[in-house]
């Protein structure tokens, strides 16, 4: 009697038909016609900046700048209501290489590129509020004429949807980063996945569930005895470097440092940035995730690399000045962390929410969208981290600082205005002290 020959399948592990039938389903999703590129269905825009407002960008009066429009020199500003100038972030930056053309001496403050010998920053984002952190960086580095990289390692792609590439509904295949962390033959050059974004000089990488690909294989190589592959750490800093010429700073957000994808970000980077709330358990929180951080540093100096970031920073965020407990724990961290926590401070604010809420930056918005006030404390507190983070940037390639100072200039009277309209004398006088 002839033997029955059991169909392949029949003879599979159990492992094995499960993701069989994972494939089948991502396949069958791919062959639908949806999984071809991110839904960008509301385009994103971005407003003009006031003649003020350009002045500030670019730390020259604002006379200067209309003498310049009425000279006609640089680029030719719109003109509003009341013949009010006003200028794109393109202009602004066609603007910025006239200015460096035109001022040789200050060439370096109006058109801060990268120049022959300094080293490409990528600087990689985590903790506490750090997509939000990493969010105005990229903006504000942009608005400064840097010409910037995001790089966004979530599978859920928070990062992404800020700039309006949103993958939650509709998958997608080969569009996100995992195509140029992949091990397969269908790995992909990372300039097929990097996509513009409404600010001129600022493009992205998006994030999307195809990232769970990644911890997939990474499980895999844990089960087999490879706790670490040099090559899959390795495959986003050879991806970044086809296109290093195109960037001056690469900023890496959506890898918490417990996930599969932390590793990845931190052997790419040459600086990190730690985001911490000023909360005890969030502290501890912090604490934990560093010691993880010091076993990943540990395995690639065993693997013969030597990891010597450019600089290691922490970052208070979401800080209430009103609140005794918080400023206690900004003195513990100051205490303990000493020059490597940065003196600026996120301070909590309804009008970053507010933005949020709108899938917007308050770079994006007026004063008027969430009212004046609220508005200008805190952009007060963003661009000094802003600046602080610059001018670590500048010191790293051997420049002197601006960006501090040039903050400090244009906001220190109305901050200490506001402060002390705000805060009761009492927690006025603790606050400075910290």
């Amino acid at each position: 009697m002839p033997q029955t020959v059991s169909p392949p399948h029949e003879k599979e592990r159990t492992s094995e038909r499960i993701r069989r039938r994972a494939k089948e389903l991502f396949d069958r999703v791919r062959a639908s016609g949806v999984a071809i590129d991110f839904p960008f269905p509301d385009p994103m825009t971005l407003r003009s900046f006031s003649l003020g407002e350009v002045a500030e960008i670019l730390g020259v009066s604002h006379s200067y700048l209309r003498q310049l429009s009425i000279d006609g020199l640089g680029p030719t500003p719109e003109l509003g209501t009341a013949g009010r100038r006003s200028y794109t972030l393109r202009q602004i930056n066609e603007l910025r290489a006239y200015l460096a053309s035109a001022r040789p001496k200050d060439a370096l403050k109006f058109y801060p590129r990268r120049r022959e010998g300094e080293k490409l920053q990528i600087i990689s984002v985590g903790g506490s509020a750090s997509t939000t952190t990493a969010f105005y960086l990229v903006q504000g580095l942009a608005l400064q004429g840097f010409r910037v990289l995001a790089v966004d390692l979530d599978r859920r792609g928070s990062f992404s949807g800020m700039f309006g590439y949103t993958a939650s509904t509709t998958p997608v295949y080969n569009k996100s980063i995992y195509a140029a962390l992949r091990c397969d033959d269908d790995r992909a050059s990372i300039r097929t996945v990097i996509r513009p974004t409404h600010f001129d000089g600022l493009d992205i990488v998006p994030g999307s569930i195809e990232l769970r690909r990644f911890e997939e294989e990474r499980l895999r190589r844990y089960l087999s005895g490879a706790s670490r592959n040099p090559d899959a750490n390795s495959r986003l800093v050879s991806a970044i470097e086809e296109v290093e010429g195109n960037y001056d700073v690469v900023v890496i957000a959506g890898a918490p440092v417990r996930d599969g994808l932390g590793p990845v970000a931190l052997e790419a980077a040459t600086g990190v940035l730690v985001t911490v709330h000023p909360q005890l358990d969030d502290v501890a929180s912090t604490a934990m995730s560093l010691s993880i951080f010091s076993e990943y540093v540990r395995r690639i100096e065993e693997a013969g690399k030597s990891e010597d970031y450019d600089f290691f920073k922490f970052l208070v965020t979401r800080h209430d000045p009103r609140d005794v407990a918080e400023q206690e724990t900004i003195a513990l961290l100051r205490g303990s962390l000493g020059d490597d926590l940065l003196t600026a401070i996120v301070w909590e604010s309804d009008a970053i929410g507010y933005a949020g809420l709108k899938n917007r930056s308050l770079y994006e918005l007026s004063a008027g969208a969430v009212g004046r006030s609220a508005y200008e404390q805190a952009m007060e507190t963003l661009n000094s981290v802003n600046a602080e983070v610059m001018d670590i940037i500048s010191e790293v390639w051997g420049r002197p600082p601006i960006y501090v100072s040039q903050a400090s200039r244009s906001t220190t009277a109305g901050k200490a205005k506001s402060q002390s309209k705000r805060l009761p004398q009492k927690e006025l006088s603790d606050f400075s002290q910290l």
